[in-house]
């Protein structure tokens, strides 16, 4: 499967990252930690001097609310490029800022992956953070990390935002998720400077112990749970309805996803990590699908799989928690 890493025209890639080739074996991997300079440099991030122009009128026009399009350097050498075209409130961020916020925000730690996609309009990188799940009721070991990943856009799509993530180590599932009485991210506009913004967002994600503390308790109950072939089905059936009406081929569709569930289900990353059996491993199953295969046309497609992938897709993390409530609902667990 390709994924919408930005890629220059000799082949650089936009992504770096510790250890892992994730997403495929694109970009650079490296097996030492990096300086936040050097894991810009490496994910082909830095110096893009991202600066607002004006937009060109003719003279004849009045131009009452001008506008100004959001220009950067080139990463790989090529023709300046236009981002976007955004009003005269927005405020540009440099790619720089965005990591050293990460930084402020832990006083450090280790920068972990790193690179931008839909053609440089939106960055983003993670740092590990010093706590993980580990998930071992009879000699499993299913083991969860957890990361600060902050990300914006330069095309006004995105605010900043930075967000305590656990992703699911044999498989890489990204376990973002709403979960209730916890918080786990903070979002600044880019109408907004980031000066002072450090305290509020340390004071946001102080709370991530919570959040953390909650994911545990929930993985634990899930992996606790044995369930049944039949009980899997059951909750198939109550996040994905098979269709009343064969509309456009629906009910083909339906059942290809089933098939597709049910693959996964029976995979190595469920079976073969003596989850299999249980709410977790159905949990699992479904979050895999949505990281990782997702269908559609085109880069477009591929731009939303690896943003769900990588944990700031608002749309799939809303799917996520869902999925979780129905998993509960079903199996019994409060």
């Amino acid at each position: 499967m390709a994924h919408a890493v930005e890629i220059g025209q000799n082949g650089e890639q936009a992504f770096a990252s510790f250890r892992e080739p994730a997403w495929h074996n694109l970009g650079t991997v490296f097996t030492e930690e990096k300086s936040t300079r050097e894991m810009l440099e490496a994910a082909y991030l830095h110096d893009w001097n991202v600066r607002l122009e004006p937009v060109p009128y003719p003279a004849e026009y009045n131009v009452i609310s001008p506008s100004y399009m959001v220009v950067r350097t080139n990463p790989f050498g090529e023709a300046d490029d236009v981002l976007s075209t955004v009003g005269q409130r927005y405020r540009v961020l440099q790619n720089e800022d965005l990591f050293y916020f990460g930084d402020a925000l832990l006083d450090g730690g280790r920068w972990e992956t790193a690179g931008s996609i839909k053609n440089g309009r939106m960055v983003f990188g993670s740092l590990a953070l010093d706590r993980e799940t580990v998930l071992d009721p009879n000699g499993v070991a299913d083991v969860v990390k957890s990361y600060l990943l902050v990300h914006t856009s330069h095309d006004g799509s995105t605010a900043v935002q930075a967000s305590i993530t656990p992703v699911r180590v044999v498989c890489q599932n990204t376990l973002n998720m709403a979960l209730s009485g916890t918080k786990q991210t903070f979002k600044m506009r880019h109408t907004q400077t980031m000066a002072g913004k450090v305290a509020a967002a340390r004071e946001a994600l102080s709370l991530a112990n919570t959040y953390l503390d909650e994911f545990d308790k929930q993985a634990q109950a899930l992996i606790s749970k044995e369930i049944t072939k039949a009980k899997f089905d059951k909750i198939i059936e109550a996040i994905y309805p098979r269709p009343t009406e064969d509309a456009k081929g629906a009910v083909k569709k339906w059942e290809t996803k089933v098939d597709l569930l049910e693959e996964i289900y029976s995979s190595d990353t469920v079976m073969g990590a003596g989850v299999a059996g249980t709410a977790w491993g159905a949990f699992n199953t479904l979050t895999e699908r949505l990281d990782w295969f997702r269908t559609g046309r085109g880069d477009r497609a591929q731009e939303n799989v690896f943003a769900a992938a990588s944990g700031f897709d608002p749309v799939t993390n809303a799917e996520k928690g869902k999925i979780l409530a129905a998993v509960k609902s079903v199996v019994g667990i409060s």
